[in-house]
């Protein structure tokens, strides 16, 4: 299977890595408007590059193309692959508002493609443990969801805010895990070192039976990417970076007295051991959407649980 990628930024870069190292694709060409960036990655892994990627994708037989340019270009650089390219990896957000993304997805269909949005975590293995210890209600029923991502920003991200770049990986794993949007929610966001974009923001989501509460921003000077979610069975904590999961179950004994009224005791709760196999979650997204192609199956995130994530984050900016 023959790959190219436009966009061998920050995230693009991976990508180019990867395809170079899996045994049944050939990455054939690279396209980068920095050609210096362009032409290093080309030279690194023995491929073409080109600084127009309408010129590459008239030149080259391409099976499958990574889109990873910034967010405004997503809808223009997609719906040109469309017309050429039948399988597409379009980084996250689809797009930077809902017309655009709705575009996408109906020009997409009326061409048969296969387009996957790149939400990774939905790929990291953590994620899809703690998803399973949610579904086999070990927790019991949901109490409280904490999340925060926090850390200096990348120099390539120069036209998102951080809610439609950060808090939509975190927004679309509330939908991952829980299959629920909420009801409510109770934004704070604000400018502290950016005076067009918003670089901060502290988010209540209130669902029908629960609450969540997500931090984003752009200047915590350590990198966090963690998860908590208090239940009445126990509590969950992930680290999305070292993959570690820690479970507790509660340890209660309720004893009634003659009278007929109870006391609760709480005894010291049990510390489950849980092995995660590590695994790198772009390379796992990038292989089951290669095996999708291959088998001619539906791509693992449907397109309107993308929508969603993006209508939500949308909603949050204001």
């Amino acid at each position: 299977m023959k790959a190219a990628i436009i966009g061998v930024g920050n995230m693009g870069r991976h990508h180019a890595r990867i395809y170079f190292e899996l045994p049944n694709v050939e990455l054939i060409a690279v396209c980068d408007i920095n050609e210096k960036n362009g032409q290093e990655i080309a030279n690194k892994y023995k491929c073409n590059y080109y600084k127009d990627y309408n010129e590459m994708l008239k030149n080259e037989e391409i099976d499958l193309i990574s889109i990873a340019v910034p967010t405004k270009l997503h809808k223009q650089v997609t719906l040109d692959c469309l017309k050429e390219v039948s399988n597409i990896l379009l980084e996250k957000p689809i797009a930077d508002s809902m017309e655009d993304a709705m575009e996408i997805m109906n020009f997409a269909k009326s061409k048969n493609a296969k387009v996957m949005i790149g939400h990774l975590e939905r790929f990291n293995p953590v994620v899809l443990k703690l998803r399973e210890i949610i579904q086999s209600e070990e927790l019991g029923d949901i109490i409280t969801v904490i999340s925060r991502r926090v850390g200096l920003p990348t120099p390539q991200i120069k036209d998102a805010s951080v809610i439609v770049d950060l808090a939509i990986h975190d927004l679309d794993i509330f939908n991952f895990l829980f299959q629920k949007k909420p009801v409510n929610i109770y934004p704070l966001i604000g400018r502290k070192i950016s005076s067009t974009k918003e670089d901060h923001a502290d988010i209540l989501l209130k669902f029908d039976k629960f609450n969540a509460f997500l931090q984003v921003n752009w200047l915590t000077p350590v990198k966090i990417r963690n998860l908590s979610i208090t239940g009445s069975k126990g509590y969950a904590e992930i680290n999305y970076i070292t993959q570690e999961l820690k479970l507790y179950k509660n340890n209660t004994i309720i004893e009634y007295d003659s009278f007929g009224d109870f006391v609760i005791k709480f005894g010291n709760p049990l510390e489950l051991d849980i092995h995660i196999a590590k695994e790198e979650p772009l390379k796992k997204e990038i292989m089951t959407f290669i095996e999708c192609i291959e088998k001619n199956k539906e791509v693992p995130i449907p397109i309107n649980e993308t929508l969603d994530a993006l209508e939500l984050a949308l909603k949050i900016q204001g």
